[in-house]
């Protein structure tokens, strides 16, 4: 996390009296850069803390300090919490500096090294027999379709402005119901969701897998393991070099728990979640331009349309190809043209 602003800022009645239970009344507070949602972090310098303000989710923030608790005890690297109010939600975390993936990759350090250490994390996550204990919500078909409502309610019209857009959703809903119903017996792991280099730290002075800090896990559901591998590897935000998803790909499915079912199935489940996953993101980013005002996020889309186009080919969807074709006839051009010419940018959202 990077700061905003190098000035201290002046904490609000709440804050401050939240900072001096906790025997900080003096600490000086500078605000971190946000994201797209309404969360805010405050760096407190040479405290190795940060504050987190989180009024408008307190479920969220309960479930931050519940997991980052569970990712804690499985050897893992999540900020610590040091003190929270869940009735404000206030939090005192660690701080795990500035050196996010993103700003280390854009340094020079080593690509492949990296990732392959998000891997390992993962690989760690999942081979941990109780890396599924924790209460959260669970990944379910109900779940899945809403997302892909997005798609139907957003992108769908945007592409196709005259199109009936609730038959449309109906029969987009059935297909991938049928397509999505092997997941629901597929082996469950705690799902991080936002797994991607923004939210990724580099902590070299830790050992093994604790050098990849994890940040923003609040939204955890228990889901397919795959998951995180596709947000990891098919990021809206960047390319990876040519080859490098591919090898890691391979390096998950060749260190893979054997609950998973070997190596075809891994890659079948791989392409059907990246395919849904990218349909959703394609109608979260419409949405965003169209109902927010955010259109930065249109400079995303024709990289996760090339996505969904390569996701739907690798997991055999052939009938949702189909329809998309014939009910959005030119569908993934027409959105690679919603958004700018060129100048794909770089930004932190909650895909």
């Amino acid at each position: 996390m990077t700061s905003a602003a190098h000035s201290a800022v002046r904490p609000a009645p709440p804050i401050a009296a939240f900072l001096a239970r906790h025997g900080l009344a003096n600490a000086h507070l500078e605000p971190l850069a946000g994201d797209a949602s309404a969360r805010r972090y405050f760096r407190l310098p040479d405290k190795g803390l940060l504050l987190m303000e989180d009024r408008e989710d307190l479920v969220g923030f309960a479930a931050y300090v519940r997991l980052s608790r569970h990712l804690l005890s499985l050897g893992l690297s999540a900020p610590r919490v040091h003190g929270a109010d869940p009735s404000t939600g206030l939090g005192l975390v660690e701080d795990f500096g500035a050196d996010t993936y993103s700003k280390c990759l854009s340094e020079g350090t080593s690509e492949a090294d990296l990732y392959g250490l998000a891997v390992d994390a993962l690989l760690h996550l999942h081979h941990d027999v109780h890396g599924a204990e924790v209460a959260c919500p669970e990944y379910d078909m109900a779940t899945y379709l809403a997302e892909l409502d997005i798609f139907s309610q957003w992108f769908a019209p945007a592409v196709s402005p005259s199109l009936d857009r609730s038959v449309f959703q109906e029969t987009f809903r059935t297909l991938w119901a049928e397509a999505l119903a092997p997941l629901q017996d597929c082996a469950q792991t705690l799902v991080l969701r936002d797994f991607h280099v923004d939210n990724l730290m580099y902590l070299p002075e830790r050992t093994d897998v604790a050098r990849c800090g994890l940040l923003d896990f609040q939204d955890g559901i228990l889901g397919p393991c795959e998951y995180d591998l596709v947000s990891l590897l098919q990021d809206a935000r960047r390319d990876l070099a040519p080859g490098l998803e591919a090898a890691l790909l391979g390096r998950y499915v060749a260190n893979a728990p054997a609950r998973l079912g070997g190596p075809a199935a891994i890659r079948q489940r791989y392409a059907l979640l990246g395919a849904q996953r990218h349909a959703r993101i394609a109608g979260v980013f419409v949405r965003l331009a169209k109902r927010d005002r955010k259109t930065q996020y249109l400079a995303f889309l024709p990289r996760v349309l090339r996505q969904l186009e390569s996701a739907l080919s690798d997991a055999g969807l052939v009938e949702i190809k189909d329809f998309l074709n014939t009910q959005l006839p030119g569908w993934a051009a027409k959105g690679k043209a919603l958004g700018p010419p060129s100048q794909e940018n770089e930004g932190m959202i909650h895909v």
